[in-house]
């Protein structure tokens, strides 16, 4: 099932690279004024994107879940369905959010839910500080914790430390449970 993303750039932002390494089932493009819109298939993808926007920050960030017309047209711009008007609804709503992003879907409870995890999610991302998100990268990429410490030149109780501040345990356990309820979302 679909996901429609509706991004869109808050005053002053300069422009996201829209998801040049994303997989994507349309590409990211410019839709009008400071959007941006893209179709993603999966919904741990949609996860991922929804929070490098928000930990880049300055986004409105609209998530459509449910059935869009097929075949795919070879543009957002001109895509038509259910998932495009609830991304439309839903980066309405992200304006007056003060996590600045919503989930509209074809089941609504589903979607507020998968809303709710994705707020959750946003403000443990939004409130990570700078030594947290080192050593989050560093493990998150694969690394140890040990050469984490290693790259970073602290002990190793310094990385679990900041993985600890940081909640990336949370954000780990947080982040699936997030895409289920955008799969049930999309119906």
């Amino acid at each position: 099932m679909p996901y429609v993303l509706t991004v869109d750039r808050q005053a002053g932002r300069q422009g996201w690279d829209r998801g040049a390494d994303v997989p994507t089932a349309l590409p990211f493009e410019r839709t009008a004024g400071d959007e941006f819109q893209g179709v993603l298939a999966d919904p741990a993808v949609v996860v991922d994107v929804v929070l490098r926007l928000v930990r880049e920050g300055g986004w409105s960030i609209g998530v459509g879940a449910g059935a869009v017309q097929t075949p795919l047209p070879h543009s957002p711009r001109v895509g038509a369905g259910p998932a495009y008007l609830c991304a439309r609804r839903a980066v309405d709503a992200a304006r007056q959010r003060s996590v600045r992003l919503a989930v509209r879907g074809a089941v609504p409870p589903d979607a507020a839910d998968a809303q709710a995890v994705l707020s959750a999610l946003a403000v443990v991302v939004q409130r990570r500080s700078a030594q947290a998100w080192e050593a989050i990268e560093l493990v998150g990429a694969g690394r140890t914790q040990a050469d984490a410490a290693a790259s970073l030149g602290i002990s190793r109780q310094a990385v679990g430390q900041r993985l600890a501040a940081g909640l990336w345990e949370l954000e780990r356990e947080l982040r699936p449970t997030a895409a289920r309820l955008l799969t049930r979302a999309a119906g």
